[in-house]
């Protein structure tokens, strides 16, 4: 990610662990549950104790080379919602939530919710 956000101009995130927590829940709740959403993401963030005024959400899953970190990023780069929040200006802190387990019929997909943060 900050790599992408380094070659747009842009500063590097730096880890959150409160970001890092939120992601870990949710990406967890979505394979334990087989769904894919975004749900109440503000109310997570903010439940961990992140009061930045500006907060955002990329999800993610793949199995394969699919799940490779690069190959993640460079779909986000393609939606232009995902490349938005990625490349959010304002935007400091992140979270990464990446856990494998079954999702969608398939064994070791990777489900990843990325939490952001800043001004």
């Amino acid at each position: 990610m900050n790599e992408a956000r380094l070659a747009n101009g842009m500063q590097p995130l730096r880890a959150d662990v409160r970001l890092e927590r939120a992601a870990r829940a949710h990406s967890s709740k979505m394979l334990r549950t087989g769904t894919f959403f975004h749900g109440a993401f503000s109310w997570r963030i903010r439940r961990v104790g992140v009061r930045a005024p500006h907060i955002g959400e990329n999800l993610a899953w793949g199995q394969g080379a699919l799940s490779a970190a690069r190959s993640i990023v460079r779909a986000w780069l393609a939606s232009p919602e995902h490349r938005a929040n990625l490349l959010h200006p304002g935007y400091r802190l992140v979270g990464v939530g990446a856990l494998r387990g079954r999702f969608d019929g398939r064994a070791n997909a990777l489900m990843v919710t990325t939490d952001f943060a800043g001004h």
